[in-house]
């Protein structure tokens, strides 16, 4: 066998086959979506916290959601990197800044929303 039929036969890598399916999946427009869910959810969590004297199973089920959300939008939004779905600033914005409040991602999604929307070719 000569070295350039074992590079042509050799099987991809787990990360080159789930390229696709991620892209596929994973689109700008879903993660902004689950961005402003996150939001609404957060601000549902305040309001029950501070406002509504912690009604106790809602005030542990909106933390329980936000946790969990921001834990998985920070590692989505991390591959997404990855993957040129969404710029790396975005990431770290939903990552980091999300630790303090998903406002930040939510915000961010909307100015490269219309960064994007500038840098398209306007087509009607």
């Amino acid at each position: 066998m000569d070295s350039e039929s074992e590079l042509v036969q050799q099987p991809l890598s787990a990360a080159a086959r789930s390229a696709p399916l991620f892209t596929r999946v994973v689109t700008f427009g879903r993660l902004e979506a689950a961005s402003f869910v996150h939001s609404c959810i957060y601000t549902a969590l305040l309001i029950c916290a501070f406002v509504l004297n912690k009604p106790e199973p809602a005030t542990f089920v909106l933390g329980l959601s936000h946790g969990l959300l921001w834990i998985g939008m920070s590692l989505t939004c991390i591959a997404a990197t990855r993957w040129r779905v969404i710029p790396f600033w975005l990431a770290v914005c939903v990552a980091v800044l999300g630790g303090l409040g998903p406002f930040f991602g939510s915000i961010g999604f909307i100015y490269e929303f219309r960064r994007r929307r500038q840098l398209s070719p306007i087509t009607r």
